[in-house]
């Protein structure tokens, strides 16, 4: 059987963009750091994340029924990391804006989408969401935030 410590090295050589998952929740806003996002369907507009069952945020998130994604830049690590940090204070410092579904985002993200969510699956340890993207927007045209082989790295240009 593969240890999970094998298996965690192994992915970790598939290289991931970053995003912030975050919510107006009944406790206030809430929000984690996520590179297990992708898209799904074009037709409808369809994405999919994972949350772990440990996580103290994605509760919260998922009983609101809806979330915005903000795909981050190459200038959010710091950012990112806080959003990954249990018992932070993640929106003590930034500029955030909303959404017109009232999320909290970065206002300097790369892009974003406010999303409904439609499923949730049981799958191990985690939760797999399917959730439909109802609006959206570019934000900035910069480098993103690319996660390899446990750390940020950036880029190359060929």
């Amino acid at each position: 059987m593969l240890e999970q410590r094998s298996f965690r090295d192994i992915l970790g050589r598939f290289t991931t963009g970053v995003v912030l998952v975050t919510a107006d929740t009944a406790e206030g806003p809430k929000g984690m750091a996520v590179n297990s996002f992708t898209s799904v369907s074009l037709t409808p507009p369809l994405v999919a994340l994972c949350a772990a069952d440990t996580s103290s945020t994605w509760p919260a998130i998922r009983d609101t029924g809806s979330f915005a994604v903000t795909i981050l830049g190459d200038r959010h690590a710091e950012l990112c990391r806080l959003f990954s940090t249990k018992g932070a204070d993640r929106f003590a410092a930034g500029d955030w804006s909303t959404t017109r579904a009232g999320h909290p985002i970065p206002a300097d993200g790369l892009a974003w989408l406010d999303c409904r969510i439609t499923t949730v699956h049981p799958a191990g340890d985690h939760e797999l969401v399917i959730a439909e993207a109802l609006e959206g927007s570019l934000s900035e045209q910069a480098d993103p935030l690319v996660f390899h082989a446990g750390r940020f790295t950036a880029l190359a240009v060929a």
